[in-house]
């Protein structure tokens, strides 16, 4: 399936391009489908509509439960699911920013994570529920968190990245830690860090966290399009 822009099928786009070596992929006559590694995400797409791309795509859906779709909203390829049972689905908005707007985020400490925060970013992620978080998606990079008292209380970084274009994902505070700033001033350091780069910023948030869509708005994000996020059982 030819696409007008990488972010019209952001997981095919990043597991066919920049994120290909954390792929697990299946091919079948015309067909394919990929996954992101378990460990470090839910994501899988198919290639088309096709019956050797649905067949792949009930594969690996089945050999990796709990993997989540996300396809452009009234598009043929929104309807194309694997012979499993869809546990959810949820309109979505996905978002662009070429610049941030300019303001004065909170002074904050903050430290690089990794691999030894891995449990915490875990905890805290499960507890805020920011969106998919699994242990390893640390790897995906550019993690950064606020630690008080030695707690890791706020953390943002990146996921999805395709040809120019990287993903704001995983930003989440403890709820005894809100009201302070610490979102918008790390959503500010990873969003820099991906213009500096010569990209630009994506992310995906749910459409009727009407909150959520404006806290990004505020940063410099604008919607580009509807999206639909699809779980699978």
């Amino acid at each position: 399936m030819s696409l007008a822009h990488p972010l019209d099928r952001p997981v095919w786009s990043a597991l066919n391009t920049r994120l290909a070596p954390l792929a697990i992929r299946r091919e079948q006559g015309e067909g394919a489908a990929v996954r992101l590694d378990p460990d470090v995400g839910v994501f899988v797409a198919a290639a088309d509509g096709s019956p050797d791309s649905r067949a792949l795509l009930t594969a690996l859906s089945r050999e990796h439960p709990g993997a989540g779709m996300v396809e452009p909203e009234g598009t043929p390829i929104e309807a194309v699911l694997p012979d499993t049972p869809v546990i959810s689905r949820a309109p979505c908005v996905q978002m662009t920013a070429a610049v941030l707007t300019a303001g004065q985020a909170a002074d904050v400490d903050f430290h690089t994570l990794g691999e030894a925060d891995a449990d915490e970013m875990m905890a805290l992620a499960t507890l805020t529920r920011p969106g998919p978080f699994r242990r390893g998606t640390l790897r995906l990079g550019g993690f950064i968190g606020v630690r008080r008292d030695g707690r890791l209380i706020a953390m943002a970084g990146e996921r999805m990245k395709v040809e120019g274009y990287s993903e704001l994902s995983g930003v989440c505070t403890h709820p005894d830690f809100r009201g302070q700033g610490l979102a918008g001033a790390l959503s500010r350091v990873v969003v820099s860090r991906i213009l500096e780069r010569g990209e630009k910023a994506f992310l995906h948030a749910y459409a009727e966290h009407a909150a959520t869509v404006a806290f990004y708005e505020s940063l410099g994000f604008a919607v580009r399009a509807r999206m639909t996020y699809t779980v699978l059982a």
